[in-house]
């Protein structure tokens, strides 16, 4: 059994999945509470052989949960959460947490995120702020008043750690395991006029998608030779004309 052949297209594979993840990232290094993906890979352990030999699994990505950069916009509408916690809005089988406060209103002064969901407050409803009212002034804890009057709630909400996340759209998630509401602010906040960007650091990106084409380069002359070193076995071995 050509066991370095094998296990070299294992890597391959591996790594064309790196390729692509490193390659979305990038890609989304301007997307407003964008999370990077990162991937996870396994030892497969063969016994198939008279001795074991390992090989890289395909690889499982998940969604890093690092905090982004924030950014001053002076926009009353946008709000960046101090802390670990996340947004949450209404998306098509339930609730989809977000790190991205880039909200809107419309006409009828439901507020909104960018792609138009309806934003959540603490009981999980959406807002309505009233559009005639001027803008809105937004507390730490994320009360919302116009004027003198408490008009909703931003809800804050944290992902348990062993909970599995899913993307939902560029800069969604959903959750296997539903976000506890925040009650203590101390630790997690909103902050006004300010907005988080990309997780993403370029420069680690690129230097991962380098070392990714080296590394898949390699594996790929290591293919080319365990073909040509069969190949001679054949000829070497094969009946004489």
């Amino acid at each position: 059994m050509q066991s370095s052949l094998y296990v070299s297209l294992s890597a391959q594979v591996a790594m064309e999945k790196r390729l692509n993840t490193i390659a979305n990232n990038v890609a989304n290094i301007n997307t407003g509470g964008f999370r990077a993906d990162e991937v996870k890979f396994e030892e497969i352990l063969s016994l198939a052989a008279k001795e074991s030999v390992s090989f890289a699994s395909s690889g499982q990505n998940y969604v890093s949960r690092r905090t982004g950069p924030i950014v001053k916009t002076d926009n009353p509408l946008d709000v960046a959460i101090q802390g670990e916690a996340w947004f949450a809005f209404n998306g098509p089988g339930g609730p989809v947490y977000t790190r991205d406060g880039r909200f809107r209103m419309n006409e009828n002064g439901d507020l909104l995120t960018l792609e138009g969901h309806p934003v959540l407050d603490a009981g999980g409803a959406p807002i309505t702020l009233d559009p005639n009212a001027g803008a809105p002034t937004i507390g730490r804890d994320g009360t919302i008043t116009q004027g003198a009057n408490q008009v909703g709630s931003i809800g804050l909400f944290t992902l348990r750690a062993d909970s599995k996340l899913a993307r939902f759209g560029n800069s969604g998630v959903t959750s296997s395991i539903p976000g506890e509401l925040v009650q203590d602010f101390n630790a997690n906040g909103v902050q006004q006029g300010y907005s988080e960007g990309s997780n993403v650091n370029p420069v680690l990106e690129m230097t991962k998608m380098i070392a990714v084409q080296r590394n898949f380069e390699s594996a790929a002359t290591t293919i080319q030779e365990s073909e040509s070193t069969l190949m001679d076995a054949i000829r070497t071995l094969g009946p004489s004309s």
